[in-house]
Parts: C-alpha cells; sequence; structure tokens
C-alpha cells in the first residue's frame, strides 16, 4: 500500500487529534495512530478507548488499506522535515512502513490495524448544531470549576442540559459553581448529559479559531462532535449530577458593584499576603467602601487595600478563597461585576454587569468561615 502526501499538512492534521493519546495506555496499540485509506481519503484515528478522534486529508493514492503506525516516532520525523510531499510504503505482510522523503528514508515497523480498538459511532441519537465560537466559549467558562475527585466521577464533567428554551452547561467542585446559558442554542428534546473533562479541553485545543458550525450528537452513552473534518467521539459519564439549582441562594440583599479589573488586581496583590493553605481573604462592605484584607499568621504577614463600590443593603463582612475568586474573575468578559451576598455564612453570587443579550452567566463561590464569627 502507497500513498503520498504533503508533509506539513499531514503534521497539522495529526498535531489536532494527538492529545488523545496517552504515555503507558490500558493497550499497548493506542500509542499508534490508525491510518485507514480509502478512495483517495485518509482517516486518521487516535484513541484512549474513552474518547477518540478523527482526521479526514485527502491523498494520492489509488489503493485502499489500513495499518496502525507508532504516534511518537511519525510526528518527531515530521516535525524535522521542511514542507515536501513523503511517499509512504506499506508493507501489509510484515507492518514496516517506509517514509522517503527529499531527505531520505526512514523505515519503522507499524501494527496490525485489526487490533486497534474499533470507535463507537452514534446511531439513534439526537442532534443539534452549535457555532465553535459559543462552544468554546461555554467551554472556557466551565471547565476550570469541574472537580479532580475520581470519588464523585460526576463532578469530574461539566453537565450539559438542553431543552426547547435553552441550553445550559454546570461545572461544580463543590467549592464554586458555574452554570452557563445560552438561549440562542435550543434543542426539540429535552436531554442531559455529563461530558468528561479532557473530551472538552481536547475539544477547545481542537476548535477553529475561524466561526464554523459544530455538529453534535449523543445517545445514552456517547457524544459525538463534527467539524472541519475533524471528528471527536466520547463516551458520556454514566453518573447523575448533583441537583445545582437548589444550591444557588435566592434572596441576596446586599449587592456590590465594582469594577472587574480594579478588584482582580487588588485581590492579586492581597493574596499574596494570605495563608497559603487556606488562600482566605476577608471582604469587609462598609456603605460603599469594599476593604479586601488577608493575613498569615504562621509568618506574621498580612494586607489590606479599600475600593469603592456600589452597595445596595447591609454592612457585611465576609471570608472567600481568594485562588478562586481570582480565577473566577478571569473568565469574565464584562468590565463591571456584580456580588450578590446574604450572609457570612452562606455562598456568594457573581454576575457580569454587562450581559451578552444570548448568554446568562452565573458564578456561586462558597464562603470561608472567618475566625471573628460570634
Amino acid at each position: 500500500m502507497k500513498f503520498i502526501v504533503n508533509s506539513s499538512y499531514l503534521l497539522k492534521q495529526l498535531n489536532a487529534i494527538n492529545g488523545v493519546i496517552t504515555t503507558n495506555p490500558v493497550v499497548p496499540i493506542l500509542e499508534n495512530f490508525l491510518f485507514e485509506i480509502s478512495g483517495g481519503n485518509l482517516t486518521i484515528t487516535a484513541s484512549d478507548l474513552q474518547t477518540s478522534m478523527m482526521t479526514e486529508l485527502e491523498v494520492e493514492s489509488k489503493e485502499e488499506g489500513s495499518i496502525a503506525m507508532p504516534a511518537k516516532i511519525l510526528l518527531e520525523t515530521l516535525r524535522n522535515l521542511p514542507e515536501q510531499p513523503v511517499n509512504f510504503t506499506i508493507e501489509e505482510s510484515s507492518y514496516s512502513v517506509e517514509i522517503s522523503s527529499d531527505n531520505g528514508r526512514y523505515k519503522l515497523s507499524g501494527e496490525n490495524a485489526t487490533d486497534f480498538p474499533r470507535v463507537p459511532s452514534v446511531s439513534d441519537g439526537y442532534s443539534v448544531n452549535i457555532s465553535s465560537e459559543v462552544l468554546g466559549m461555554a467551554i472556557s467558562n466551565t471547565i476550570y470549576a469541574t472537580s479532580n475527585d475520581e470519588l464523585r466521577p460526576s463532578m469530574t464533567g461539566v453537565f450539559l442540559k438542553l431543552d426547547e428554551t435553552n441550553t445550559t452547561f454546570v461545572a461544580t467542585d463543590s467549592h464554586r459553581l458555574i452554570r452557563y446559558r445560552r438561549i440562542d442554542i435550543v434543542s426539540d428534546m429535552a436531554h442531559s448529559m455529563i461530558i468528561p473533562r479532557k473530551a472538552l479541553t481536547l475539544l477547545k485545543a481542537t476548535l477553529p479559531s475561524k466561526i464554523t458550525n459544530v455538529a453534535m450528537e449523543f445517545n445514552t452513552s456517547n457524544a459525538f462532535f463534527d467539524f472541519n473534518r475533524v471528528k471527536m467521539i466520547c463516551r458520556l459519564i454514566d453518573e447523575r449530577y448533583p441537583d445545582y439549582e437548589n444550591v444557588i441562594p435566592a434572596d441576596n440583599e446586599n449587592n456590590i458593584t465594582i469594577g472587574k479589573a480594579e478588584l482582580l488586581s487588588s485581590l492579586k496583590r492581597i493574596a499574596i499576603y494570605a495563608n497559603k493553605t487556606t488562600h482566605q481573604v476577608r471582604l469587609k462592605i462598609t456603605g460603599s467602601e469594599l476593604m479586601i484584607s488577608s493575613e498569615d499568621l504562621d509568618f506574621s504577614n498580612e494586607a489590606n487595600e479599600r475600593l469603592v463600590c456600589e452597595h445596595d443593603g447591609e454592612d457585611i463582612e465576609i471570608g472567600f478563597n481568594a485562588k478562586f475568586l481570582i480565577e473566577m474573575l478571569g473568565n469574565i468578559s464584562s468590565d463591571q461585576i456584580t456580588f450578590k451576598l446574604s450572609a457570612p455564612n452562606r455562598a456568594g453570587l457573581i454576575e457580569p454587569s454587562n450581559k451578552n443579550e444570548n448568554e446568562d452567566i452565573l458564578m456561586l463561590v462558597m464562603p470561608v468561615m472567618l475566625n471573628n464569627y460570634v
């Protein structure tokens, strides 16, 4: 079996799907790319059993066949080759692969393609179309709040709920919760699923910078994404997602509006002086003044800053984990944000003051108990 392909084009397509491949996988053949040629079309697949990615490209070939090629050595070869057409010659009886270029010839040993795990297909599923820009924003706004706790698998992914009025993306690690809602994406049928973090990280890295349509299909066990000749199939997390709506406090009498940039830069400075285990910062709102302070008693470090804010409600003092606040504020594009607080021992809400008409973002962060509560 032979085919000719441009080295840079092949490298670009391989880089798009290479993130799926893990070092020391459960099944050794998963260290390979699966190459399948049919009718001048080359389909390359990478998989880790949970997530599979495929890409298609046109090549010069009159033959049909398939082989598994070692990913690492192939990528390193292509990265170090100048752009040029390269010839692949595959000996199907011994699974040896010869790459010939203007620079020379390189021989590597492949594996039998039939040993490569079959990629599941989504049949009898539901489908929805979503813009790559919107999908990228939804992933960016939620993925950082997913949990790393493997004992609570439902929280290690992003919860996606589709219905006839909107689409909601939710992530939580039990310390904070992000709910990102779009009213410009709707589905004929209500459906919900939990998509693993790794799959979404890979998807976001592969999404093109140019706005394109992403076709998304899903059934009870898998989700399927298709765009720009790249396909991804991932196994969904088969768990019940926590009832997040009940956690969101409804009666928040204290509303504080403040510039995001000044609050964020202040928090970054104050956090330097906070305890390195708790990252606790204290927010004390008195009238239209917000005082942010922190202390690390182990090293006798302390810092405080005063900011001007618009405050509607009673004076309040509340503690938060600075690391969480900084990360959440860093993912808001609005110039102004509104803090909604009810009591020092209840969750605080952060919302952008200037909202996009099609999106609704709500961030919830649990408080840290302050030492001086009576």
